[in-house]
């Protein structure tokens, strides 16, 4: 009897302390998240949409959305935050018009949807070629099953993007082009696909010519002579930049045809002796080596 009346007062003493933080490490997340997270009206929670959709719930394990979804106690990104409040869908016995169907719903509606959260990141998506064509976040991306190691994409650079410009697709194939086929360059590389203030999605920067010379650097600059070319058309006045038939991705085939179409009068009337643009003459930049810029000669000479 005198070791009971010794043992009941620990028993009660050990109950009424808190729980050890390991022991709380070892309940299921789906607790802890339900005990710090009440749920809002008409909401269900992750747990319950897992009971219907389990093969959807396997594939969402790894995926972004799902880790945020764990994050500041389970009020992140979940099942609900973008296919809306379940409880009638559920109650319905699974009445798909009582849930918002993202792969049936309008484009408009799509983007809404990504945007409440991606707004900050992709502020000029609305204002994109590919807003403007109707193309909405999942025509490129794919929440719940994406190819692997990407942003969600539903294939890897460049074959999604193969399917919508094919002719791009055909300048890779030329004798001189830049390396997105061998895998050395992406088209994100290059252009922001949500959207830029330059033409065909560009990449904006300071200088619109960094696109090309973060790769390029000895054509960077700043030089004491400019090429005003360079400076007012920019690279593409010269080069064409997916892939072309001619050296250097260059606009036409021989170098003195293509400086002849600002400088023809030189070449006619100088010490060049050229004519009216021959071709058959030495090129140009034999003799004018630093034709993007120089610090030291106005002409580019050597």
């Amino acid at each position: 009897m005198r070791r009971l009346s010794l043992f009941v007062p620990v028993l009660a003493l050990l109950l009424w302390l808190p729980m050890p933080a390991s022991a709380q490490a070892k309940q299921p997340a789906s607790a802890l998240q339900k005990s710090q997270a009440p749920l809002a009206t008409g909401y269900v929670g992750s747990e319950t949409c897992t009971l219907c959709h389990a093969e959807v719930a396997k594939k969402f394990t790894d995926n972004p959305h799902a880790k945020l979804g764990l994050m500041h106690g389970g009020t992140g990104a979940t099942c609900e935050g973008c296919h809306g409040p379940g409880q009638a869908h559920v109650e319905s016995g699974g009445d798909v018009t009582k849930i918002l169907q993202l792969s049936k719903a309008s484009t408009k509606q799509v983007d809404a949807t990504c945007l409440g959260c991606h707004a900050g990141a992709h502020p000029n998506f609305l204002r994109s070629p590919h807003a403007k064509a109707d193309v909405s976040c999942i025509g490129c991306h794919s929440v719940h099953t994406s190819a692997p190691e990407t942003v969600l994409l539903k294939a890897k650079q460049p074959v999604l993007c193969y399917q919508c410009h094919t002719d791009v697709k055909s300048a890779f194939s030329q004798p001189f082009h830049h390396k997105v086929e061998e895998g050395l360059l992406k088209c994100s590389d290059c252009h922001d696909v949500h959207g830029t203030f330059g033409n065909n999605n560009i990449r904006s920067t300071a200088d619109q010519n960094a696109v090309c010379t973060k790769c390029h650097t000895e054509t960077r600059g700043p030089f004491v002579f400019e090429h005003a070319t360079v400076k007012g058309e920019g690279c593409l006045g010269c080069h064409t930049p997916h892939g072309s038939q001619n050296a250097r991705l260059m606009n036409v085939p021989n170098v003195n045809q293509l400086c002849n179409q600002c400088h023809s009068p030189v070449s006619g009337v100088t010490v060049h002796g050229m004519n009216a643009g021959s071709a058959d003459a030495i090129p140009c930049i034999s003799c004018h080596t630093m034709i993007h810029g120089s610090n030291i000669n106005p002409a580019f000479l050597r």
